[in-house]
């Protein structure tokens, strides 16, 4: 009773049972469909049909000649429209940028058509990633909706791609993660999000907002998905400096049958929120379910994640704000008033407070260096809540809630600030029907534990609710 897997998917096209064609009309039905629903959905901000099924067409003559490009060949998929694709608008969720359409691919675009891929068009965000909740009321966006409650909001600032997972449209998408923009929406979508160690994903060709904190990540409806995206975009490219020097991207003891000999780090004090109350249950049941299969759980102290926390939001801010200085200038009347009011309050910061914030990232580097050689990763809940509605306000003005902001990222900070690796991965639903997610972190460049440990967590989860929003592209 799951989501539809890109894994399913392939085996469908490979045994003959469906082609790329046929997956790609369904789909174009299904995005007609979710513009005209009420609410529409908005995952998807700019698709064409033409170019879904030149791609899809290409993809079922590889099955026919049985000489597929990779296990994402006729798998469709989304890319936050913070890329460049040819040839959608580069808008990076906003009305003044991408006034042409785009004639370059961003690296991952491209790595992704290479793989024989289908992309189905760009997916909605948060106004040039600056928010949280996904809400981004202008003409071009509107506000996209949670599939497993429409009146909740997605998470953001990848809002559009968690949604077009969950609601089915596409197995993958790819996001960007400076602040949990990849992890919060998975998080509140009830879909798998990883965010890369810094540099390990290139983001060239994406709208630097952030150079210093923000990661690229897959979006999918499963761990094995989120393993295969990774293993084909993962790795040095040229054009991006930040990733030059990565080891190899392995997933090396990914199926293992067991846990045993890992060492999983949690800080219990940190653990506990709050505000997390009802999801406390079941976070701390999928802790015993890891143990259950052989790993143990050590007491660890993650220390000053207060500075932590002040740090990040100095660092993302100031360096957003100096990107986008001459944007701020001459297209204040255009954004948003959240977008205006965060840019403004960044313009606060000195360069005392970025180097300050700096030093930091030092310290907090050093001390993630000792606890890695005790612990193989560190367990945390995804988002201490889960998504939050929609007002009919938001609809208009849009939404600005900092507290929320604030909650929304305690659990993300660390890994943006840091540069270390995370994955959300779904372990259940909260009273209402809303999805809660736990959080895995490594090392720098340990993507395989996480993904080695969350095939576990996956199967922890005894019941994959269908969201109210649902399209089967296999019918």
């Amino acid at each position: 009773g799951g989501l539809v897997t890109g894994s399913q998917l392939f085996l469908s096209c490979r045994s003959g049972k469906l082609t790329p064609s046929q997956v790609a009309k369904n789909i174009i039905a299904m995005l007609e469909d979710s513009d005209k629903s009420t609410p529409p959905l908005r995952a998807i901000v700019q698709w064409d049909q033409e170019q879904i099924m030149l791609m899809a067409k290409a993809s079922t003559a590889r099955y026919r000649g049985k000489c597929t490009l990779s296990y994402l060949d006729g798998i469709p998929v989304c890319l936050k429209e913070e890329f460049k694709v040819v040839p959608y608008h580069h808008r990076v969720g906003t009305v003044y940028l991408g006034t042409e359409p785009e004639t370059e691919d961003a690296t991952v675009a491209k790595k992704l058509r290479e793989a024989g891929a289908i992309i189905i068009g760009v997916s909605n965000m948060h106004e040039l990633g600056t928010g949280t909740t996904g809400c981004n009321p202008n003409r071009y966006h509107k506000i996209p909706r949670n599939p497993y409650k429409p009146n909740h909001f997605t998470g953001g600032s990848s809002s559009g791609s968690a949604a077009a997972v969950a609601a089915g449209l596409c197995p993958v998408a790819i996001g960007t993660d400076g602040g949990g923009s990849v992890r919060i929406p998975a998080s509140f979508c009830g879909v798998v999000g990883l965010k890369g160690t810094f540099g390990r994903i290139s983001s060239h060709g994406s709208l630097p907002l952030s150079y210093s904190t923000v990661s690229v990540g897959p979006i999918c409806t499963s761990v094995a998905d989120a393993a295969i995206v990774y293993s084909i975009l993962a790795e040095p490219d040229p054009l991006y400096p930040y990733g030059l020097k990565q080891p190899k991207a392995t997933l090396s003891d990914m199926c293992a049958p067991d846990l045993k000999g890992l060492k999983l780090g949690v800080d219990w004090t940190f653990f506990k929120v709050p505000d997390a109350v009802c999801a406390l249950p079941v976070l701390y049941s999928a802790v015993e379910h890891l143990q259950s299969l052989g790993a143990s759980v050590v007491e660890v102290s993650l220390p000053e994640m207060e500075e932590v926390r002040v740090a990040h939001v100095i660092c993302i801010l100031s360096e957003m704000r100096d990107f986008l200085q001459p944007d701020f200038n001459k297209h204040f009347q255009e954004m948003n008033l959240d977008t205006r009011a965060n840019l403004a309050l960044a313009s606060q910061f000195t360069a005392l407070d970025y180097i300050t914030a700096n030093r930091q990232r030092t310290r907090s580097m050093r001390f993630l260096r000792e606890i890695f050689t005790t612990v193989n990763c560190i367990l945390t809940p995804a988002v201490a809540s889960t998504a939050p509605r929609i007002y009919e306000s938001d609809l208009l003005t849009g939404s600005s809630d900092l507290s929320f902001t604030v909650r929304s990222m305690r659990f993300m900070q660390l890994g943006n600030f840091t540069g270390i690796p995370g994955l959300v991965v779904p372990i259940g639903y909260s009273t209402a029907g809303l999805p809660i997610s736990f959080q895995v972190m490594a090392k720098w460049w340990d993507e395989a534990v996480l993904l080695r440990i969350g095939l576990k967590l996956e199967q922890f989860r005894y019941q994959t609710k269908k969201p109210s929003i649902y399209y089967n592209i296999l019918s």
